[in-house]
């Protein structure tokens, strides 16, 4: 379990939770998060990277040309937000709509992998994205391994914080003349379009659970 810390609950504390297994739950759903951090001008800065969860700390990697990760692997604090939204909840009132969601906040400072370790990693973030692809790819070269830069941030700090459930309207608005209710979202994709030269009896890939599939 967290400590919290940073993470505590200000507001809707009830719908707050510091239990690993709360966010554990999100990134196993997870494709992708926004990572917060301040650049070397001091300016704030959010950016979208791919994730995935490993044990107790979450996966992402990038070019190490990249200001995100050349900051990141040098030591700086970062805050990283990844949010699965489940449905519009709809009242008769704006103020009174919402949504149902499910959110996991991590704050501490990421570590750079290397070695076996990245490699490792590699592993881990193909599979997750796309399982059990990582063994059916062309094998990385070092060039491709040496230009990518692989952080893991440990589920040291965190919090989850979740909304399910229809509108909370006061009784006065009951009668209003307008439709209220939820309006599930969810993920899916289309059909796999293959690149030209793929081989017809070659089988499509594996979808992750938040896009349908069946991940391991």
């Amino acid at each position: 379990m967290s400590t919290p810390a940073r993470t505590d609950f200000t507001r809707k504390a009830d719908r707050g939770s510091h239990e690993r297994a709360a966010a554990d739950a999100v990134l196993a759903e997870a494709l992708v998060g926004h990572l917060g951090f301040i650049d070397a001008s001091g300016l704030p800065v959010v950016l979208p990277v791919a994730v995935a969860p490993d044990g107790d700390r979450v996966l992402f990697h990038g070019s190490t040309g990249s200001r995100l990760f050349r900051t990141l692997a040098a030591g700086a604090p970062c805050c990283l937000t990844v949010t699965l939204l489940d449905a519009l909840v709809l009242a008769r009132s704006a103020f009174e709509s919402s949504m149902n969601y499910r959110s996991l906040v991590v704050m501490g400072r990421a570590t750079e992998l290397t070695g076996a370790d990245k490699e490792r990693a590699l592993r881990v973030l193909t599979d997750h994205l796309t399982p059990e692809r990582w063994d059916a790819l062309r094998p990385m070269t070092r060039r491709e391994v040496a230009a990518t830069c692989v952080l893991a941030l440990p589920l040291d700090e965190f919090s989850v914080k979740a909304r399910d459930g229809g509108t909370d309207e006061p009784a006065d608005d009951l009668d209003w003349p307008i439709w209220a209710g939820q309006v599930p979202v969810v993920a899916g994709v289309g059909t796999p379009v293959p690149e030209p030269g793929v081989a017809p009896a070659l089988a499509g890939p594996v979808l992750p659970r938040a896009l349908g599939g069946a991940a391991p």
